[in-house]
């Protein structure tokens, strides 16, 4: 069977968003089966991935422009979970996590087997393996840190089921250890705040002993990936460091790019 067209996701969340709706409301529950009672009602019909339609409007494409109408200035809807097969759409201060386009790009030898480049079958592959081989979460927040799990899939109370894309634990000079877990993005898919939180909580649950520091990866271009460490604060997800970093050929790092990098803190 196809997969229906996001414009069916759309008006199922729609639709269970304005059952509920009224001025004023920040939160608005509901759950996975009213997606089926919304696609029996409107007559379209019901994706077979239920968890698609939640993923889609989160990451992939833009609430539907009636629920965007309704957002007060300076705030927006998102989708939380809230359990198992239970979410809330939720109003939050805007907060778009974009790569800064004026931020210099730092070159480094790029280490990504040759092979690994021309088999991954995604973007969100590719990029986890280019920062894996590359090591640059180890450059990126100073720390020594090894791959711990890919695609760790694990329930959280108070959210239900998440899925984290890569999980590293690392450690400092000083011995102490962290828990970082890391969002990919790539193509067209958006850096999620809604992620950031889950991983940050998820963290809290399952390795309490360990210091969380969360970051998020999304490819520019092919070759240049922003790097962000994020954190959440006054209930609102910010950037606490950003870096870019360009993969190239050894050969093309000059004495000049070294020069300049002498110079930076």
């Amino acid at each position: 069977m196809a997969t229906p067209p996001l414009n069916v996701y759309r008006q199922l969340v729609e639709r269970i968003f304005f059952d509920t709706y009224k001025a004023g409301l920040t939160e608005i529950p509901w759950e996975r089966s009213d997606l089926e009672r919304a696609a029996q009602e409107l007559g379209v019909p019901l994706p077979k991935n239920l968890g698609d339609v939640v993923y889609s409007i989160r990451y992939r494409t833009a609430m539907p422009a009636s629920i965007l109408q309704t957002q007060p200035d300076g705030q927006e809807w998102i989708i939380s979970g809230m359990g198992r097969a239970r979410y809330a759409f939720r109003l939050v201060p805007i907060n778009r996590i974009r790569p800064r386009e004026e931020l210099v790009a730092i070159k480094i030898p790029d280490a990504t087997p040759e092979i690994i480049a021309a088999y991954a079958v995604s973007d969100e592959q590719a990029l986890l393996a280019k920062v894996r081989y590359n090591r640059l979460i180890d450059l990126f927040l100073e720390l020594v840190t090894y791959s711990l799990q890919n695609h760790l899939r694990t329930t959280v109370k108070g959210i239900g089921q998440i899925e984290i894309d890569e999980i590293y634990v690392g450690l400092d000079k000083r011995g102490r250890q962290f828990i970082v877990p890391v969002q990919a993005k790539g193509g067209s898919d958006q850096l999620s705040t809604v992620q950031t939180e889950q991983d940050l909580k998820c963290c809290a649950e399952k390795y309490p002993a360990l210091i969380p520091r969360a970051v998020s990866a999304q490819f520019i271009e092919d070759d240049l990936i922003a790097l962000f460490e994020l954190t959440v604060e006054a209930g609102a997800v910010r950037v606490v460091d950003e870096r870019h970093y360009r993969l190239v050929p050894s050969s093309q790092i000059t004495a000049d790019d070294l020069r300049l990098y002498g110079l930076r803190s």
